[in-house]
């Protein structure tokens, strides 16, 4: 009789997202619930702590029950709790980490403090054929970074932004270009229609070593380039405004991850895979540009579904699961961390 791996509840609320998901062992999500606060920050162009805190507590009960009623095996099959504690907004960790602590300890079985980073940066492990070391790049609204994934708990960061992330400089071109929030999505759609090559932009970082990113140049671009126009621009600027701005993103992504690769194989480091992960992982002409970069070094591109790219739980459910194999667990005193590098060392 073949038993099956214990399931493990995972609960995400270090943003604006609060999602519960139960996974097994196997790799199986057995349920994913993610409810979206996007209507109640698009009016405030961006997320207000207070705001999202307030909306954690009110629904993150509910929706933790729906993510174990939707999967089948009952509080009774829950094997272990793993929940974000960091980094984040402390208001949202905290209503994530005492729910998932009260739950852990009313159930009887362990508890997992998850970094909301190393959720993101195992998270295309969920994908078998992912094994380590690899090399990744965690890109977000609030994370922007190279990293060699050595094991469960071993990163080596290689660069990362000196000022602004990708996700956020997207988010904050989109609000100029009156696209709306979330930006990222929105300035992809915009940019399927225009012209990559109308507006001259920076590629800020581009051919220096290292692998380090910059943002806050471009956005002061983009910004210039729409004063430069003749009044208020057009659909047709908008569309030629954001591609160019998407382009010169994945010029820079691109220049950053030949370095980072070279880099990593100077240290020693032969990376199974170039691993992209983070909400800016979906957008599609960077995960294209990325893999003509892993092709040139006979790397094959790997990267969560879309669905797993932005804020959720299996990927904080999983990570669960991968120290839980490894006999870890949490005491339930374990505190919140707005701040939690993935790598202590790295400046």
């Amino acid at each position: 009789m073949t038993i099956a791996p214990p399931a493990v509840l995972g609960i995400e609320t270090s943003c604006d997202e609060t999602a519960a998901a139960v996974l097994r062992g196997d790799r199986r999500i057995l349920s994913s619930v993610v409810l979206s606060q996007v209507a109640l920050h698009e009016v405030h162009g961006g997320v207000v702590p207070e705001i999202a805190a307030r909306a954690h507590l009110d629904h993150c009960d509910e929706v933790v029950r729906r993510a174990v009623a939707e999967s089948g095996v009952g509080w009774t099959g829950i094997g272990a709790v793993a929940a974000t504690v960091g980094p984040g907004l402390i208001g949202g960790l905290v209503v994530g980490a005492m729910t998932g602590k009260a739950i852990a300890l009313a159930l009887g079985v362990p508890f997992l403090a998850i970094n909301h980073l190393e959720g993101h940066a195992l998270s295309p492990r969920l994908d078998p054929g992912v094994a380590f070391p690899y090399l990744l790049l965690l890109a977000s609204g609030g994370h922007c970074q190279f990293l060699v994934v050595e094991d469960r708990g071993r990163y080596s960061r290689l660069g990362g932004t000196i000022d602004d992330a990708a996700g956020e400089a997207f988010d904050k071109t989109a609000k100029l270009l009156g696209l709306g929030y979330p930006g990222g999505p929105a300035l992809e759609r915009a940019a399927a229609s225009g012209d990559p090559a109308r507006f001259a932009l920076p590629r800020p970082m581009a051919g220096r070593p290292g692998c380090d990113f910059s943002f806050s140049g471009l956005k002061t671009a983009m910004r210039h380039a729409v004063e430069a126009l003749d009044g208020e621009p057009g659909a047709r600027d908008v569309a030629d405004l954001a591609a160019s701005f998407q382009r010169a993103v994945a010029d820079v992504v691109a220049d950053r991850a030949r370095n980072a690769l070279r880099m990593a194989e100077e240290r020693g480091v032969a990376p199974t895979a170039l691993v992209v992960a983070g909400g800016v992982a979906a957008n599609a002409e960077i995960r294209a540009r990325l893999a003509a970069v892993g092709a040139g070094h006979g790397l094959e591109l790997r990267a969560p579904p879309l669905r797993l790219c932005t804020d959720n739980a299996a990927m904080i459910a999983w990570a669960g699961v991968e120290r839980l194999a490894r006999g870890e667990r949490d005491p339930l005193d374990a505190p919140a961390r707005p701040r939690w590098p993935l790598d202590p060392r790295a400046a």
